[in-house]
């Protein structure tokens, strides 16, 4: 299933900006950057649980928004996208 995460995390000062990379890098285990807060993720549900266990243990409630977005296996006709691409295939491994 493609998942869309988003997020927001507070970067005032140094700890919010490690936060934000530990964010990040957790995302990029499990999908593309497609803008600079937001990334595709392909996951099986198991997958899945444990990115957003990861996800959840990271962020700051008080100080921080993720936001999760089911596209489902049927996500193709979801998605409509104009401009500059990178040209990813969700159906091809990550890791090249």
């Amino acid at each position: 299933m493609l998942v869309l995460v988003t997020y927001d995390v507070a970067t005032i000062d140094s700890v919010g900006r490690k936060r934000l990379a530990r964010v990040a890098k957790t995302c990029v285990n499990y999908g593309v950057r497609v803008q600079k807060s937001v990334f595709e993720c392909n996951v099986d549900p198991a997958g899945w649980e444990w990115l957003k266990t990861e996800l959840l243990k990271i962020y700051n409630p008080d100080e921080d928004s993720l936001r999760f977005y089911f596209l489902g296996s049927n996500w193709k006709r979801r998605v409509e996208h104009h401009g500059v691409s990178s040209g990813y295939e969700h159906d091809e491994p990550l890791i090249v």
